[in-house]
């Protein structure tokens, strides 16, 4: 792998772990507008301990080497849920603890863990097992 490729791959992977990592004191402390999420969604409060429990095994992952294809994967597919829940359910702009919204906020951050890890995802592609070899 080139020095630029490792360079941009470390940086997806730091972005996506800080992000996921930030947002789990909000899921694990019960913050009111995770709780009003995943109220709206029908899965509070076994929901929200779920995702951020997958949430931090992808923040984890994503920073061993070895294993940041699987991180990627993991944070891609729980990025992939929290935006279709935006766009069907919850609408972009979501309620804060103050009554404001947070204008997007959050839905932008799960565009840029999307991003982050399908860039990690492509530049490991050929470490994935059994698919990976087929991109050699």
């Amino acid at each position: 792998m080139s020095r630029t490729l490792l360079i941009l791959s470390w940086a997806a992977q730091i972005v996506a772990a800080l992000i996921l990592l930030q947002t789990l004191f909000f899921k694990f402390t019960g913050a009111s507008e995770s709780v009003y999420i995943f109220s709206t969604l029908g899965v509070e409060p076994w929901g929200r301990y779920g995702s951020g429990v997958v949430e931090l095994v992808a923040a984890g992952l994503l920073l061993i080497p070895r294993l940041s294809w699987l991180g990627a994967l993991l944070g891609a597919g729980v990025m992939s849920g929290a935006i279709l829940s935006h766009l069907t359910v919850l609408g972009i702009s979501v309620p804060n603890s103050d009554g404001t919204y947070d204008g997007g906020y959050l839905f932008i951050l799960a565009l840029v863990v999307l991003v982050c890890c399908a860039t990690v995802l492509f530049i490991h592609r050929r470490e994935i097992p059994v698919v990976g070899p087929r991109f050699a």
